[in-house]
């Protein structure tokens, strides 16, 4: 096997069929998970929990990472399709050693990824995934006798398990009755859960992208394409819209106006009134590079710090780890609320949205206007490859020329993405003729340089 890297910002991710994401990895990365929790212990048995979102694909990964793991004498329990922070729950919740999920999370049918979360929740550390990734692309990979083979079994009641969990984040006094709300699942793994969830607190739920297919999963529905929830709400005359991604660790809302909330904008709102009720840990909201300059300029206001990390919600979470903050998120949806669960979650961010609306008996368009974004523009440069963008001389003149001229009132981020070959170009600035212009000739210059 040709010695590549596996893992990126977010576990494994390609195209299906495709190296890393082929059937013999996945079963070379089953033995080599196994391995790595079994910790040399001959007495226990590893427990490993597998869950999946709607993609084709995902039998044949679940397959080959199920025979991969008991080939190594662990058990593999499997729940089907269900959210990522539900294998998350579930991971802690049944005392498994490992939690996997098969999922490529908003990105189309054809792409698939694998994703490892602890027996604590939480996804693993950069130094335990190259632990693993040596065990995977290793000339001698780990063997076990016939003696020790391990067991497959199918837990039933997993999405039952997840849904009184997300039941029980949102306060027992209050109900959605009266709500009319608009849910696009994107065809994903929360196709089930997340409008049982919703009906069983009592809303009228107008539903979208629940009919998977294998296929359909994030095709013009999902977080990517939170105008459909628009449009609907308006047609529906609905109070809210709830747009979930595929893997449903992530969420935008949108207001009964039609209007679109971003991340940024639900992690402002629930700062503020988790900050009100004396819930906000040190007083402290962790966000990324990303996140718009306008976020930081409100918390500030309200006597909030803001922290940012890298981009991925796993490091969001590291930093919320290390300083004992209770709230944290990106601009792309991925909330986390440390007091409830260990990942972001696409539902229960809403559901603490939802409980702020009903608390305060006020609509979305009201309560969520607690900032007011900069112009900002995201440009994707397709690449060919990812040289140290510090390596590139004319793109770095061209970088240095602009943000001279935004000076103070504007901020530029060039990141490559860590799951597929582009690399993001955000610009911030007083104007919106000025982001754009900028953001298009950064991008320009940028595919000039290594464009695919």
């Amino acid at each position: 096997m040709v010695k590549r890297k596996l893992f990126g910002t977010d576990g494994i991710r390609g195209v299906a069929n495709e190296y890393p994401m082929t059937a013999d990895v996945a079963v070379r990365l089953g033995k080599a998970i196994a391995h790595y929790f079994s910790n040399g212990e001959t007495e226990h048995r590893t427990r490993v929990l597998i869950g999946k979102d709607t993609r084709i694909s995902g039998y044949m990964f679940e397959s080959a990472l199920a025979a991969g793991i008991t080939s190594m004498g662990a058990d593999v329990q499997l729940v089907g399709p269900l959210p990522t922070p539900g294998i998350s729950f579930l991971t802690t919740g049944m005392r498994a050693d490992v939690g996997i999920v098969i999922s490529a999370s908003h990105n189309p049918y054809r792409d698939n990824g694998i994703k490892i979360f602890g027996s604590n929740g939480f996804k693993l550390p950069d130094e335990a995934e190259a632990e693993i990734e040596d065990l995977v692309l290793s000339e001698s990979p780990p063997t076990a006798d016939a003696s020790h083979i391990g067991r497959a079994v199918r837990i039933d009641d997993a999405t039952g398990r997840y849904i009184v969990f997300l039941k029980n984040t949102f306060p027992k006094e209050l109900s959605l009755e009266g709500l009319r709300i608009v849910l696009d699942c994107a065809n994903g793994a929360a196709y089930k859960v997340a409008p049982a969830v919703l009906r069983e607190l009592g809303a009228e739920v107008f539903t979208l992208g629940t009919e998977p297919d294998g296929f359909n999963i994030n095709h013009k529905c999902g977080s990517l394409y939170p105008e459909t929830v628009a449009a609907r709400v308006k047609e529906t005359r609905a109070d809210v819209g709830i747009t979930l991604d595929g893997d449903a660790d992530r969420v935008i809302m949108t207001d009964e106006t039609g209007r679109v909330c971003d991340g940024d904008q639900i992690i402002a709102l629930c700062a503020m009134a988790l900050k009100e009720r004396g819930e906000l840990r040190n007083d402290t909201v962790v966000t990324t590079v990303m996140s718009n300059i306008g976020l930081e300029i409100a918390l500030r206001e309200k006597g909030i710090k803001m922290v940012r990390a890298s981009v991925g919600d796993r490091y969001v979470v590291e930093a919320m780890r290390q300083g004992a903050y209770s709230l944290g998120g990106e601009q792309s949806g991925h909330i986390i609320f440390l007091d409830h669960t260990t990942t972001g979650d696409g539902m229960l961010a809403a559901l603490q949205v939802l409980a702020i609306m009903k608390e305060r008996n006020q609509p979305l368009s009201k309560i969520s206007k607690v900032m007011t974004p900069f112009p900002q523009v995201l440009v994707n440069v397709e690449v060919a490859e990812k040289p140290p963008l510090d390596q590139l001389e004319s793109f770095q003149t061209d970088l240095k020329a602009v943000e001279e001229e935004l000076g103070d009132e504007g901020r530029v981020v060039v990141r490559y993405s860590g799951t597929e070959p582009k690399a993001r170009v955000m610009v911030e600035g007083p104007t919106n003729d000025d982001v754009y212009r900028h953001a298009n000739m950064l991008a320009s210059s940028l595919k000039s340089a290594i464009g695919a």
